[in-house]
């Protein structure tokens, strides 16, 4: 069976243990989604993707019955992608990250020095190798991605990223590219489906930004949508305060709302290089599509 999207985000919560310059600050009221919802959450979406990212905003290892979580996507077959700083990575986590229903487990090595500038990043990368052998021999079918997605150019690694890639390099035996160009390439193979993988920063999306422009496409609701932590249903990853609800599951099915008037008129417009919304009129990550 085909599905229809490629990923739908499922914000299990919107707290984050840490406070990233590139990442703003929530502003909705901070809350882990119910496992009930949850549950209902999954089984209308297994149907329509390839798989759930359990984020939006916040990280997901906050969530305290996130192995709930994990066996309700395993008991609908939906397989997980999931983004984590890797701070609160302890033994525990590792065992549940190493879980059949996990297809892709990524963690924001950019995170670190830009909340922790004179902290020893060794052991924050230790735990993070450790996860990674113990999958290499468990579970070779599983990506692993160490994402640098902090750089300010779209060449080079960047200074900050140096201490990174020379331990990554000693641990894995490799050598990395350091000048790197990410419009020709951003994802680098380590070792097995182990991946180094880079980008710039960007501006999210914001009504209090200006108008960048009403032309442009993108593939929220083509290929994806979001479902924040409260159940409202968003059209694109980005859309972190919820400032385009199209409906909440609580009240309404999901693929009644994904028909609905305004959903529709979104994705329409994406299609004839038309932004409707104005969130969408201040998003420059749109830019990355032309």
């Amino acid at each position: 069976m085909v599905k229809k999207f490629s990923k739908v985000y499922i914000e299990i919560s919107n707290i984050c243990n840490l406070q990233c310059s590139f990442c703003p600050e929530v502003l909705r009221t901070k809350n882990f989604t119910d496992i009930k919802i949850f549950r209902e959450i999954i089984k209308q979406v297994a149907p329509l993707t390839e798989q759930v990212a359990f984020h939006l905003m916040g990280d997901p290892l906050t969530h305290p019955h996130l192995g709930e979580l994990v066996e309700i996507c395993h008991e609908f077959n939906t397989k997980i992608f999931l983004v984590t700083n890797g701070v609160l990575l302890r033994d525990d986590k590792i065992e549940l990250l190493l879980h059949p229903a996990f297809r892709q487990v990524n963690f924001s090595l950019h995170s670190f020095f830009d909340n922790f500038k004179d902290r020893d990043v060794g052991p924050y990368l230790e735990k993070i190798f450790k996860f990674t052998e113990l999958a290499h021999e468990r579970r070779p079918d599983l990506y692993i991605n160490y994402r640098l997605w902090n750089l300010q150019e779209i060449r080079g690694a960047g200074a900050q990223n140096l201490e990174m890639l020379k331990r990554i390099e000693k641990h894995f035996k490799v050598t990395i590219n350091q000048n790197i160009d990410v419009t020709k390439e951003k994802s680098h193979r380590i070792v097995n489906r182990l991946y180094l993988h880079y980008d710039t920063e960007f501006t999210w999306p914001d009504l209090k930004l200006p108008v960048l422009g009403e032309t442009g496409r993108c593939h929220g609701l083509s290929s994806h949508f979001g479902i924040l932590v409260d159940g409202t249903v968003v059209p694109c990853c980005l859309d972190k305060e919820g400032s385009i609800p199209l409906g909440n599951i609580k009240d309404r099915e999901v693929t009644e709302i994904l028909q609905s008037e305004r959903s529709q008129k979104i994705l329409k417009g994406f299609r004839e290089r038309r932004l409707e919304e104005e969130l969408c009129k201040r998003c420059n990550y749109i830019e990355r599509f032309q």
